[in-house]
């Protein structure tokens, strides 16, 4: 029950100090982000461009998705403007995830003091960046505990059984990150916490990358929802959304070995290879649609413009 806790108790941290770094780096720059994703969507590969790098300011794909289909209610973007966007989301959340794999441990308390500081000052660029300051050392801190919280389970009969069920199951294993992901609302805080289980040897790379391909799936319900009640073109982009990372998702489940054998090969920590795999799934399955968007976009319009 203590662990259990104790788990809970570090994805709040984590998602907090998400919300503080989103918060921090959207202050900082709020005044362009909107004007980028209205003015440079004109075409799919500028609204990857964008979408990428709009998320990897915000840290979260599910931050500029409830932007974008607030915009798209607005009338400030259409739906077909949305697709790159989309597509962008999906690369630029991987900078997170290849964020939270460097061991910064022991500046973790030097930034959050600093963060503090400047979080207490008038000058709101300085307090903006003090949030994020504070984001960061919160998320790193989690990020320390679910890999302690890792190892003092591996003796923990129920978790052992949980584990040994989807190491046996890859398509259990993407419903967990489905299932995870649609609960907790972040599919980097899924990641992260199977990155301490990874680091901590308790769960094969292989049921990682399932639970990684399935938290792409589960991070659309908050995308689906903030489009409820939100016109026509708005429910047009949700749904792009969901079938976008369904169809990624299902293109490269057959190659989880494969996926895994390229990780191994591409760095020598299990949490690092789990972080290049997603930067490589997220990376192709939005280059593989990219030339296709439009004609995605037509798909879309002709399956739910009913």
């Amino acid at each position: 029950m203590t662990q259990l806790l104790i788990f809970l108790l570090l994805i709040g941290i984590f998602i907090y100090g998400m919300t503080l770094l989103r918060s921090g780096l959207f202050n900082l720059s709020a005044n362009s982000l909107k004007n980028w994703l209205a003015v440079l969507t004109n075409a799919p590969w500028k609204g990857l461009l964008i979408g990428t790098l709009i998320t990897a300011i915000l840290q979260s794909s599910s931050a500029v998705m409830i932007i974008t289909i607030g915009m798209v209610s607005a009338r400030m973007l259409t739906f077909p403007q949305t697709i790159g966007i989309i597509l962008g989301t999906n690369i630029g959340t991987t900078f997170t995830t290849e964020l939270i794999t460097f061991n910064i441990e022991s500046y973790i308390i030097p930034i959050a003091v600093t963060g503090s500081i400047l979080a207490v000052t008038k000058r709101k660029n300085l307090q903006s960046a003090g949030l994020a300051l504070l984001g960061i050392s919160a998320v790193f801190a989690a990020m320390r505990g679910f890999e302690y919280l890792a190892g003092s389970l591996k003796n923990n009969d129920m978790v052992n059984q949980m584990l040994l069920a989807l190491d046996g199951s890859h398509l259990y294993a993407v419903f967990a990150g489905i299932i995870i992901t649609a609960i907790i609302q972040s599919s980097t805080a899924t990641t992260g916490i199977i990155m301490g289980f990874l680091t901590a040897g308790t769960m094969d790379l292989n049921t990682a990358i399932a639970i990684m391909l399935g938290s792409n799936i589960g991070t659309c319900v908050d995308a689906y929802l903030a489009s409820i009640g939100s016109g026509r073109e708005a429910k047009l982009s949700a749904y792009a959304h969901i079938w976008l990372n369904c169809i990624g998702v299902a293109a490269f489940y057959p190659f989880i070995d494969l996926l895994a054998a390229l990780g191994q090969n591409a760095a020598a920590h299990a949490d690092v290879q789990l972080a290049h795999i997603s930067v490589l799934f997220n990376v192709l399955s939005s280059l593989l649609v990219l030339p296709f968007a439009n004609q995605f976009g037509r798909f879309i319009i002709k399956l739910h413009d009913r």
